[in-house]
């Protein structure tokens, strides 16, 4: 077959195969993006309503920090690791609380040498690679998730009526852990500057395979796990971003409530 010919054949290959994967990115990408609003607004709400109960914003910091602190100490932990095994050095490691400016708080971090982009991503990556990792064990080992039995979309539809998991041998600690991990395995700013330059390589590698062939190889091979980890990745989110709404809303209304019972208002 001649360079024109293989060329004509990778291309049709590359329109066939994109909407399949797209529809899988877009679906990972939107749990993503609306699991990173939905942890903004419940920690905002909460950090309320202990400023209103304590009138005090040291004291708040530090309730707030306590309440997170397993899932801190696993991302910082994280990013240490990896940063150990990919030979970059680190410096001092906190999980002392601080305030920042614009009211934002810092519940720990640790000092990491910048290296290159791809090893700076990866490092950065790894407090969600860690968070995925435990509530995926938990989700499978403890509430006895079928997530490799089902598709991603039979999993979502269960997500309400998993009540199931609250029988389960110290439901509560559990369900605590899920939610505390998840909500602090997301990267910060900081953790996200070395994410472009990656996935910019990354989506022009995957054209320059299809271009020259690998397409098929991709496809046969690659397809089916990537479509799995996908959904996977999806439910993990989902049970996530469930949690936080089931959470969220008594919170807002406790927060009504004690503004109208304090008279002051927090935004």
């Amino acid at each position: 077959m001649s360079q024109t010919e293989n060329s004509t054949v990778a291309t049709v290959l590359f329109f066939k195969l994109m909407p399949t994967y797209l529809v899988e990115l877009l679906w990972l990408i939107g749990s993503l993006f609306l699991l990173t609003i939905l942890q903004r607004y419940f920690h905002k709400v909460l950090q309320a309503i202990f400023l209103l109960l304590t009138h005090n914003l040291a004291i708040t910091v530090s309730i707030f920090s306590f309440l997170f602190l397993p899932g801190v100490i696993i991302h910082e932990l994280s990013h240490f690791v990896m940063a150990k095994v990919l030979r970059i050095r680190t410096g001092k490691i906190s999980l002392m609380p601080k305030i920042l400016p614009k009211g934002k708080v810092q519940l720990g971090y640790v000092e990491v040498a910048s290296a290159d982009f791809f090893r700076d991503s990866l490092v950065g990556l790894a407090p969600l690679i860690s968070g995925m990792t435990f509530i995926l064990l938990i989700a499978i080992y403890q509430f006895k998730i079928p997530l490799f039995e089902k598709s991603g979309f039979e999993l979502l539809s269960m997500l309400p009526q998993l009540s199931y998991i609250l029988k389960t041998n110290d439901a509560w600690i559990w369900i605590y852990l899920v939610f505390t991990i998840s909500t602090t395995m997301m990267p910060s700013e900081s953790d996200r500057h070395a994410w472009l330059p990656v996935i910019l390589f990354s989506f022009a590698l995957f054209a320059l395979a299809i271009f020259f062939g690998a397409g098929f190889w991709m496809e046969k091979t690659l397809s089916e796990p990537f479509t799995q980890f996908i959904q996977i990745a999806v439910i993990i989110f989902s049970i996530s971003n469930f949690m936080h709404i089931v959470f969220y809303l008594p919170l807002f209304l406790v927060k009504i409530a004690l503004s109208k019972f304090t008279g002051y208002q927090v935004n």
